[in-house]
């Protein structure tokens, strides 16, 4: 099914709230993994997914949930957010991550959870629902993303610096112009270089792209942590070290032919019109393999849930689940 959305009334995010349990787990190797939960301890379990990869979770992320009818968890992925240590790629891997959610999920006595996520986090759940369905009571997913290259080549080499021109220059700056024929190649090379200085100025050129672009009008305040040291450095070494690996999977369209997996569980699909970072072409195709999904375009927005009409869409999405209409 299939909605073009723009609706005048529009939900906000629910109240601050404050974890009611949190720490760390370790799965494997190096890595500690932060987890918390929020809202009712005997409420509907739902994980929030974040972005990135490496994007980490932030306290917004607790305020797209009821917090008196969900139980809120959110974790933060190897290397990202709150987890340690920072920026690694150690063991850092799609299946990794899976393999992490299931943990968490058994380690927390959930049976079934929800699974909400948004931009990498969209890709990360369709391959932990395709691998674990019978984990996933329903889907609520944002901004499509399956890690395809004609999806990179868009934002990081020919097609979305056709619209932001401007701020590509400052993406292109730290690049020679003999490397910027494979931006992705160049800045990986230098992500992953012994020189701190290096790094951070390839991060902070990266991320800041990324954060930038991710609405239909300027957000400085949102964009702003996008340019802080941590954030940066985590943000785009993570990042291109899934992406010169095309995210780990066997095929580019892993995502997408193994939709049927999934098709009898409930789903939303949440696609700003405007999504510069990732484009609606690929949450149609999505769709298109999955005619059952609640399909709903906003009309006036760009990527980020934070959009106004991407943060009423999911928040009623939610709602939505919760009350089982």
């Amino acid at each position: 099914m299939y909605q073009d959305v723009t609706t005048m009334i529009r939900r906000t995010l629910y109240p601050s709230l404050e974890p009611f349990d949190y720490g760390f787990f370790e799965p494997s190797g190096e890595h500690a993994v932060y987890y918390e939960q929020c809202g009712n301890p005997n409420g509907k379990p739902v994980v929030f997914v974040h972005g990135g990869p490496g994007g980490g979770g932030d306290v917004g992320a607790r305020r797209f949930f009821d917090p008196s009818g969900y139980r809120i968890i959110i974790f933060d992925q190897r290397g990202a957010g709150r987890s340690r240590p920072g920026a690694s790629l150690v063991d850092n891997t799609t299946w990794h991550l899976i393999a992490d959610m299931e943990l968490l999920r058994e380690r927390l006595g959930i049976v079934r959870w929800l699974v909400f996520g948004g931009s990498w986090g969209s890709t990360l759940s369709l391959a932990y629902a395709q691998r674990h369905p019978e984990s996933v009571s329903e889907l609520i997913l944002r901004g499509i993303f399956l890690l395809r290259e004609k999806e990179i080549n868009w934002f990081y080499q020919s097609g979305a610096n056709e619209i932001y021109p401007d701020q590509w220059e400052n993406f292109l700056a730290p690049i020679p112009p003999e490397e910027r024929h494979d931006l992705l190649a160049a800045y990986h090379r230098r992500l992953i270089s012994g020189d701190s200085e290096v790094q951070l100025t390839a991060a902070r050129a990266w991320s800041t792209w990324e954060g930038a672009t991710s609405f239909l009008k300027p957000n400085p305040k949102r964009a702003k942590p996008f340019g802080t040291a941590e954030f940066a450095l985590a943000l785009a070494r993570i990042e291109t070290h899934y992406f010169v690996n095309k995210g780990f999977f066997p095929s580019e369209d892993k995502l997408l032919d193994g939709v049927d997996l999934i098709r009898h569980i409930p789903g939303v699909i949440v696609q700003g019109r405007y999504d510069v970072v990732c484009p609606m072409t690929t949450a149609w195709e999505l769709a298109g393999r999955w005619p059952e999904v609640d399909f709903r375009i906003v009309g006036d927005a760009g990527h980020s849930a934070y959009e106004p009409g991407i943060t009423h869409e999911l928040i009623s999405a939610a709602d939505m689940f919760l009350s089982g209409k």
